[in-house]
């Protein structure tokens, strides 16, 4: 033990050039963020330019969103084998070359693939990123402070995405909105060689669990491409029940897979605990909820209101404020006080009010009347839910499952916004279709058919938030059923896997040389 105990300072020394390495991680966090808000606004300019359906559109945010959550996990045990420092370059640099690809695509397929890529790297540089400032800042104040900011320019990142890509998009191109990841990531990666110095000893180098790699992905792209089918052959057609059919036996698999290697890729236990299990559950719904929106909203703005690209970029900052104002007002100020789930589960509601709000759109609908106080809602109710959500993800996990039990969050969100864009996608087309062919016959001039195409579409956007209402309201439900713990300060202790990792948390460096 006195080696151990010896080794323990120097693990935890804190790094002088920590608040430098933080610039630089929040560089790369705040690229990230400003590509997933900048495509959306790019996308029916995108569109129409590679000449891409409607029907696969939803491609361009799904490719990217199912690459990322199905890689999550791997990205961050390769974290954890390569060194957090050279995964974090690696990630930067591999982010860089796919937005150029995409920033130069000539077709829908070269998009995609852009776009999958992007997604690769983005699971390399996201956990690597996060893992980088766990190290770097063992202070507890410190920390917090560190991770406040990390946080806080993932909420105004995403504000300024949607402004910048509508700039890009109207003054320049739509290209543009890919090719300004290049210099965010050459001076993040540049400075995060030169500044960042990795504490030694924190590599995990058990073996890779490819098995689980290879199940789970493949299970995670077989149920998705099953929604994006569903759309254009039908739920009841032979391949969709086949695709479907194969992520249920493929999924299984990788959980039997997990149950029984020496280092799983996604230790059970860190999602059969009941409360993170509920966190996991609810935030993936809460997502598949806001991703179809975030999608219909864009192209009601942009096609059925003739909102230019900046002006779209600016009508959705609302939602984005009130996001902020949860997070940091509400649920940051409650959570010490109050039980987890009194924040989660009120809050989904919240969101499900605002999203109710949106069932009431027509062609014609005020956006200060309608649009504004629904996305405040939504706002607002997203974002208290969330910051006690992100508490709760390690509750009385053992440290050495810690970033996985991180990445786990990322990983639910990220699947759910592939499957939420895609089966709400899914939903709005069928709509859409049914109403124009059941309407179009009475109109009889153009202007008459061009209407009922844009009530068509507003049709099918108004479905398709029926269901996300329904799913926000089950994500409240499992929230305030599943979750249990107490309030922080005064909750139960973190429980036994906490007391096991323990003595684990004093072995690692000696483990780990």
């Amino acid at each position: 033990m006195s080696q151990t105990a010896r080794s323990v300072p120097d693990a935890s020394a804190p790094d002088a050039n920590r608040w430098k390495a933080l610039v630089f991680i929040a560089l790369a966090q705040l690229m990230v963020v400003l590509d997933a808000t900048i495509v959306n606004i790019a996308l029916p300019s995108a569109q129409q330019d590679l000449g891409i359906s409607d029907g696969n559109r939803q491609w361009v945010v799904t490719a990217y969103a199912l690459a990322f959550g199905g890689l999550l996990l791997f990205g961050g045990r390769i974290a954890d084998l390569w060194g957090r420092k050279r995964a974090f370059v690696v990630g930067l640099a591999g982010f860089a070359a796919a937005s150029a690809l995409g920033g130069a695509a000539q077709s829908g397929a070269m998009m995609f693939g852009a776009r999958a890529l992007q997604g690769v790297f983005g699971a390399m540089l996201a956990p690597a990123a996060l893992s980088l400032l766990a190290v770097m800042f063992t202070d507890a104040k410190e920390r917090a402070k560190a991770f406040g900011i990390y946080g806080a320019i993932a909420g105004g990142g995403g504000a300024v995405g949607l402004v910048l890509g509508g700039f890009l998009t109207k003054y320049l191109d739509w290209r543009w909105t890919f090719f300004v990841n290049i210099p965010f990531a050459i001076v993040a990666a540049a400075g995060a060689y030169f500044v960042i110095r990795e504490p030694e000893g924190g590599r995990n180098r058990s073996p890779l669990d490819i098995p689980g790699v290879v199940l789970s992905t493949l299970g995670l792209v077989s149920l998705v491409y099953g929604f994006t089918r569903a759309e254009s052959d039908g739920w009841s057609d032979a391949v969709t029940v086949s695709l479907f059919v194969a992520s249920a036996v493929l999924l299984a698999a990788f959980a039997f897979v997990e149950s029984k290697v020496k280092a799983p890729l996604l230790p059970l236990r860190v999602v059969t605990e009941r409360n993170r299990g509920g966190v996991y559950l609810s935030l993936g719904l809460a997502i598949i909820a806001m991703f179809g929106l975030f999608l219909f909203l864009t192209y009601y703005l942009q096609v059925v209101k003739g909102y230019s690209p900046v002006k779209t970029g600016f009508a959705f900052l609302p939602m984005i404020a009130g996001m902020i104002m949860g997070s940091t007002q509400i649920g940051a100020r409650l959570m010490t006080r109050v039980p987890p789930r009194t924040l989660m589960g009120p809050g989904f509601l919240v969101a499900a009010a605002g999203m109710l709000l949106l069932t009431q759109m027509e062609v014609g609908s005020s956006y200060a009347g309608l649009l504004l106080p629904a996305q405040l809602l939504l706002g607002l109710g997203m974002g208290t839910a969330f910051m006690p959500a992100m508490s709760l993800a390690t509750l009385g996990v053992q440290p050495r499952d810690a970033g996985v039990a991180s990445a786990m969050v990322n990983t639910s969100q990220q699947v759910g916004g592939a499957i939420g864009t895609a089966l709400l996608n899914t939903i709005a087309a069928s709509a859409t279709a049914s109403y124009v062919k059941d309407h179009i016959a009475t109109a009889a001039s153009g202007p008459q058919q061009k209407l009922v195409q844009l009530e068509g579409m507003v049709h099918g956007y108004t479905n398709a938030i029926w269901f996300a209402v329904g799913i926000l309201v089950i994500a409240a439900t499992i929230a305030l059923t599943f979750v249990n713990a107490g309030s922080p300060d005064v909750g139960p202790a973190v429980g036994k896997g906490a007391a096991e990792g323990a003595e684990d948390e004093v072995q690692v460096p000696v483990v780990a040389h």
